[in-house]
């Protein structure tokens, strides 16, 4: 049985001491400290997920997470570990469930379609497209837009915590860490590094303000779908509509940037 002697040891200590030495023992310490934290996060994953999403698989690929964030968390950085962890945690469990493929291939297509209809109106509009005027482009009652956003929301559950690589496949920016505070940023970080933050969080800005507020709410203040709708007063089916239709218009903005970069 692992015997936890570093327990009551001042963190930033250890960190320092990990990142020097690779030691095992704190790395132990690390992963049973925060393991509960894998369990948190696997249980407000699995709330947005269908009924035959087995939990423990959660927790798997959750543990994954968790062991890539000790490996790669900067303790220099003026971000705490535990909002890092739930980031890479979350990750793991959206990649796994990818590997899985537990959407449907008509839902992925349908979502594909509203995902490339957002881009060419808001082409074409220089503004984000209403609910109206989706509905519209989609020969769909408001109604029916409505339930066909419940209906793809799961292909949006993963979308902010996949990873924008930069240069190397060991430089990395994640959308969440655009909605840190500028403080928090470590001054040394690569220019290049700083315009793709700087990208996606103007991206984020940019959504209309029920759907920033969703996705603020659930990505940096870890709140679930029924707490967000607490506290906006609204039905836990509307923020599943807000969220999704919020990951639809930031990846149609992210893939239209992309697309205009990579032809200069």
């Amino acid at each position: 049985m692992f015997e936890d002697k570093y327990k009551g040891r001042d963190e930033d200590e250890l960190w320092q001491e990990y990142k020097r030495k690779q030691n095992q023992d704190i790395r132990e310490h690390f992963v049973k400290k925060y393991a509960p934290l894998v369990k948190y996060v696997a249980g407000k994953v699995a709330i947005g997920m269908p009924n035959n999403t087995d939990f423990d698989d959660l927790v798997s690929d959750g543990v994954l997470g968790l062991l890539d964030a000790i490996e790669k968390y900067e303790p220099d950085r003026n971000i705490k570990f535990k909002t890092y962890a739930v980031t890479r945690i979350k990750g793991a469990i959206f990649d796994g469930l990818r590997e899985r493929d537990w959407i449907p291939r008509s839902i992925r297509q349908k979502a594909k379609q509203v995902e490339n209809l957002l881009m060419e109106l808001e082409i074409k509009n220089g503004r984000p497209a209403s609910d109206d005027e989706m509905a519209a482009a989609l020969n769909l009652q408001i109604e029916e837009f409505n339930k066909l956003m419940l209906n793809i929301s799961g292909t949006a559950v993963i979308s902010l915590n996949e990873i924008w690589h930069v240069g190397s496949d060991d430089d990395e920016v994640s959308m969440i860490e655009t909605l840190e505070s500028p403080v928090s940023l470590n001054p040394d970080v690569l220019v290049e590094k700083n315009e793709v933050k700087n990208v996606i969080a103007k991206v984020i800005q940019g959504l209309p303000d029920k759907e920033k507020e969703v996705i603020i709410l659930y990505y940096y203040e870890d709140l679930t779908l029924k707490e967000i709708g607490e506290v906006l007063d609204v039905t836990e089916s509307r923020v599943s509509q807000l969220h999704t239709k919020a990951i639809m218009r930031i990846k149609a903005k992210l893939k239209q940037i992309k697309f205009l970069s990579e032809k200069e």
